[in-house]
């Protein structure tokens, strides 16, 4: 039997156009004229319309404007970069799974402004997304994870799912799929790899306090340390961000201040390894006889670099994201959680501890 018009599959109805108007009290074409940005309305006109749009959680079909009902199904990935590596491979997935799907792709990235992601959010939404998926690092503040669980009940209200990949679930009330990495789990393998060589005094590059992704791996590096009893030193934690040339500017300031109080590196992804390791070799420094160095991500520049690092299957995440969230969508129930393992990878940057 064909649904309702304005119904979408979870038996909701959608608001429309015509009641936004009546509450607001102005015609059709001027709501539609403010909503396109378009049209020169008084403040008074325009925050009534808005304020009619956000009490009845309208959201303007995008599809039906532009194709006269046809709708186009699709997928949305927004993240903060398509040039870092681990975000590409992820976006790799999530198009690869989509067409599959039979699902055109949609991207946006927000360089790491949560301010822009939220509205990258809201405008998937718009354009009627079945699943709207967020990838990476995020600020995890109160007022972020009020804002985001709002926006994740509104994709719910009209049939759709936000997907949280490589981040922390909002709470248990919020309905959102989550495909975490298990960056602790990954963090403890690679610092424990280095423990295990003798390697004591281990610089962690690339802590970032509020991040997700950075909190997680410094998580399971302390764990790794209280774990073989040795004592954490915060001074060995350096902050910055998962670039190469944050990695080369740690260590470039780390010499600076004379001879290396560290013997073993832990490096928060392959990017920054690879900066630290150009900085410690322009200091005549030779990895792994002078210092071991281990990485997380297991992406070209693990490669390049014969790296010891962590694994961690990018593009499956991408595709997994996609398919839970379409599963879902078509089964309903509690949105699933899933995290996805990672294992070590031995190369020849690391070596045990020469004794004095």
């Amino acid at each position: 039997m064909a649904r309702r018009a304005n119904v979408p599959a979870n038996g909701r109805r959608r608001s429309t156009i015509r009641e936004v108007a009546d509450r607001a009290g102005v015609s059709v074409a001027t709501v539609s004229r403010i909503l396109s940005g378009d049209y020169p309305a008084s403040p008074t006109t325009r925050k009534r319309v808005m304020l009619a749009v956000e009490e009845l959680d309208y959201v303007a079909n995008a599809h039906a404007r532009a194709l006269a009902g046809t709708s186009a199904k699709s997928v949305a990935i927004v993240l903060n970069s398509v040039i870092s590596p681990a975000y590409a491979h992820v976006a790799q997935g999530v198009e690869a799974q989509t067409a599959a799907e039979g699902r055109l792709c949609l991207i946006g990235t927000t360089g790491g402004d949560p301010e822009r992601e939220l509205a990258m959010v809201q405008f998937m939404r718009e354009q009627h997304a079945e699943a709207v998926i967020l990838v990476g690092n995020v600020v995890a503040d109160e007022t972020y994870h009020k804002r985001m669980s709002r926006y994740a009940h509104g994709l719910a209200a009209i049939g759709s799912r936000l997907v949280l990949c490589g981040r922390p679930p909002l709470g248990p009330d919020v309905p959102a799929v989550v495909v975490e990495y298990d960056h602790a789990g990954g963090a403890f393998a690679a610092t424990s790899h280095l423990l295990s060589a003798g390697h004591e005094r281990i610089l962690c590059l690339g802590s970032r306090p509020g991040y997700s992704t950075a909190e997680g791996r410094v998580a399971g590096y302390r764990r790794a340390l209280a774990a073989h009893r040795v004592p954490h030193d915060p001074a060995l934690e350096v902050e910055g961000m998962m670039e190469w040339h944050e990695g080369y500017r740690m260590m470039k300031e780390r010499l600076a201040t004379g001879a290396p109080d560290f013997t073993a590196v832990f490096a928060l992804n392959d990017l920054i390894a690879g900066g630290a390791v150009r900085a410690l070799t322009e200091e005549g420094l030779r990895v792994p006889d002078d210092v071991s160095i281990v990485g997380f991500d297991d992406l070209q520049p693990s490669l390049d670099l014969d790296l010891t690092t962590v694994h961690l299957s990018h593009e499956e995440v991408g595709r997994t994201a996609v398919r839970l969230a379409l599963e879902h969508e078509a089964r309903g129930g509690t949105p699933p959680h899933v995290t996805i393992g990672t294992h070590l990878v031995i190369r020849n940057s690391a070596r045990p501890r020469r004794m004095s």
